[in-house]
């Protein structure tokens, strides 16, 4: 078997939103993203022995998307939208789900060993369960692989055992402006200049580069030869929901192909503004985006 393998590990969930359900999950939606650069992705998480968990096999099976889904004794991950009297949503992320129990079986073992790319989230790492296995899997995959930690804090799933461990073990890092002040405080660093502790963190874990970004504000990326500065493409926005995912397999798609730091940004940045442009997290790319020169 060939290092070919793109994989999006973590937690794959129906997001109960006012308008319906929508499959969630970033691994899931990195790893549908690489797919439509052309790699061999595989989304990896667990669901569960249920209706909401056949429809996401479904769904998949649809799109062509690969997934390695393990089917567990827990329901099938959901993630409750509430909306307050002024109509703002509130989430709640249910505990005790299938991806709080990814198995680590010898199938996802094989698949880590023939890795290019590895993308896993701090979320999926709330379990003592699913964090033996992430950590086991990145141990697993080889030292030239992107291990990509797009941190994705969410709520209080976190802590600072996880962030440090996942930091030793990633070679790149995407973290946004907001959690790039909670990792700060957490680490004991100067939490007002978080260009700074994009950099520190950077160079503190070895890491080949830092990808911070501010939304509207710009995107930056931090690597060895210095840092690359991008704005944010001014676009008619239908909604934001995966456009931090998409990014970053705009990123990695092009760093796998041989671009080099800046061109992959400017890719991620072309790619994150178009996902931005349609409803919901995983549309289809045009032709223009994915297919390299």
């Amino acid at each position: 078997m060939k290092h070919d393998h793109i994989i999006g590990l973590g937690e794959v969930l129906w997001d109960m939103l006012p308008e319906g359900p929508k499959i969630g999950g970033a691994p899931a939606n990195f790893a549908w993203h690489m797919a439509q650069f052309g790699y061999d992705a595989i989304a990896a998480s667990a669901i569960g022995n249920d209706a909401d968990g056949d429809a996401i096999l479904l769904d998949f099976n649809e799109r062509g998307l690969r997934a390695d889904l393990a089917r567990v004794a827990y329901p099938t991950g959901r993630v409750e939208v509430h909306l307050d009297r002024e109509g703002i949503p509130q989430y709640e992320i249910l505990t005790d789900v299938a991806w709080d129990h990814i198995p680590c079986t010898e199938r996802l073992r094989e698949l880590a060993r023939n890795a290019r790319c590895i993308c896993f989230g701090s979320l999926a790492q709330r379990s003592e369960v699913s964090r033996h296995t992430i950590t086991a899997l990145l141990d697993e995959t080889p030292r030239e692989a992107l291990r990509v930690f797009d941190i994705n804090l969410r709520q209080k799933f976190y802590d600072r055992s996880v962030v440090v461990e996942s930091l030793k073990r990633c070679s790149i890092l995407k973290i946004n402006d907001e959690e790039a002040i909670v990792v700060a405080r957490m680490l004991g660093m100067d939490s007002r200049d978080i260009f700074r502790t994009a950099e520190q963190l950077r160079c503190d874990f070895g890491l080949q580069a830092a990808i911070l970004t501010c939304g509207s504000r710009g995107s930056h990326v931090f690597h060895e030869g210095g840092v690359s500065d991008l704005t944010t493409p001014k676009v008619e926005v239908a909604d934001t929901v995966g456009a931090g995912d998409s990014f970053t397999a705009g990123f990695c798609a092009a760093r796998l192909h041989g671009c080099d730091i800046a061109a992959a940004h400017a890719l991620a940045v072309k790619v994150s503004a178009y996902v931005c442009t349609c409803k919901g997290a995983t549309p289809r790319l045009p032709e223009e985006l994915t297919r390299f020169e």
